[in-house]
């Protein structure tokens, strides 16, 4: 896959086939959509094409947004590269940008710049200025300058209509199972593994701590997880903790990861963690003896939950 940080860096003497969105999460909703692409472009005749922004829209056109992104650029970028598409054009988003109307942006962009020759978009979707066009905007242009119009429906897409929202909402209350079916795979956390207190180690339970560089990335609900990690190539099972630690007087958020018979050395090394069950909400316990004896049921909980899969 060819990656463009900009819609003028995109150059390609053959006609595109192509979809647009934020395509945050890479959700089954969105594959619907990039499966229909890669479909159209097999034979060789026209370039798949996906253009996509970065900060997200809502991060530039509402002050006070505080919206979470279920993938960092990288982790999008990989989930994109994975479904066969050709092109992927991240294009960074900013008001003046958002000013274009819809004439301009289908002029420019589509026609002059990506030798447009078909569009396959959501059931929802809208652009231009202030999202004033539509579909059927879209179609008269279509008419207008040459090229294809496909719309994929609500129904295609799932019965009950897959969001990003959707999916930020499950994570938001701990629901993995419900999570995990929109995105058609597990929720995963990317980060650098850091020194901590130290304190688990002490107790048994040597955590690793994850620091997440991207301030956007959406952190699920605080509590305990069933995790699966991918280090060296090889599958570690283990238990997650998110959250502040109340009955050690923590003072802010940390990720730490419990990881089953293993004990490598793995400080500074980035790694990725993939949340396949959420075991039960933080607590703060009375004493230190009550903490170890709740790990000892969420480590039981997990080994049961890790042998059935």
């Amino acid at each position: 896959m060819k990656l463009f940080h900009s819609i003028n860096d995109f150059q390609s003497t053959k006609k595109t086939i192509l979809t647009l969105g934020t395509f945050d999460g890479v959700h089954i909703g969105h594959k619907k959509i990039l499966e229909r692409i890669t479909q159209n472009t097999e034979n060789g005749k026209y370039e798949s094409l996906v253009l996509t922004f970065f900060p997200h829209p809502r991060m530039v056109l509402q002050e006070k947004s505080e919206i979470k992104l279920l993938n960092t650029i990288a982790e999008k970028t990989k989930l994109l590269e994975a479904t066969g598409i050709e092109n992927l054009v991240i294009h960074p988003f900013n008001e003046s940008f958002s000013r274009l109307t819809a004439e301009e942006f289908v002029h420019s962009i589509l026609v002059e710049q990506f030798h447009i020759q078909k569009i396959i978009i959501g059931h929802d979707h809208r652009f231009g200025r202030n999202r004033t066009a539509n579909i059927d905007d879209l179609i008269a242009f279509g008419a207008e300058y040459g090229f294809e119009v496909e719309q994929i429906s609500a129904q295609e897409i799932q019965d009950v209509s897959v969001s990003s929202t959707k999916i930020r909402k499950a994570l938001n209350e701990g629901n993995m199972d419900l999570a995990n079916e929109y995105l058609g795979y597990d929720y995963f956390l990317s980060g650098e593994v850091v020194k901590g207190k130290q304190l688990g180690r002490t107790i048994g339970f040597p955590t690793a701590n994850i620091q997440i560089e991207e301030d956007y990335k959406l952190i699920p609900r605080n509590g305990a997880y069933v995790v699966k990690a991918i280090i060296d190539q090889k599958e570690v099972f283990g238990m997650m903790n998110i959250g502040f630690n109340p009955t050690v007087n923590g003072q802010k958020q940390t990720i730490e990861v419990n990881l089953f018979d293993f004990d490598a050395d793995i400080y500074g090394q980035k790694i990725e963690i993939i949340l396949l069950q959420y075991l039960r909400e933080e607590q703060k316990f009375g004493s230190l003896d009550l903490l170890i004896a709740q790990l000892n049921q969420d480590k039981k909980e997990a080994l049961t939950f890790i042998e059935q899969l």
